[in-house]
């Protein structure tokens, strides 16, 4: 399962998204996603870079910001990663 957020926090449906121009030449999208497994984190982590690479393009960095599990009666049901990537803007 993957979810699609903003830098800032916002459900990513073309919403308030960060967009920074780097030391060198160009400029590049910052947003958050979501990635879920139900065995590890190191899962839900590549899971959702993966399932984002199938869709975007020149992805750039990766940078994992939190890590949760969902519980149901006390036990770990799955585990998730809320990652952020960056990608290059094409000219």
């Amino acid at each position: 399962m993957l979810c699609e957020y903003s830098a800032a926090g916002d459900l990513f449906n073309g919403e308030e998204i960060m967009a920074k121009a780097s030391v060198g030449e160009g400029v590049y999208r910052i947003i958050d996603v979501i990635g879920t497994s139900e065995s590890s984190w190191e899962d839900a982590t590549k899971n959702a870079v993966e399932t984002a690479g199938k869709s975007l393009r020149d992805l750039r960095i990766a940078e994992v910001s939190k890590l949760d599990v969902k519980v149901e009666e006390g036990k770990v049901i799955a585990y998730r990663a809320r990652v952020q990537l960056s990608f290059k803007y094409e000219a």
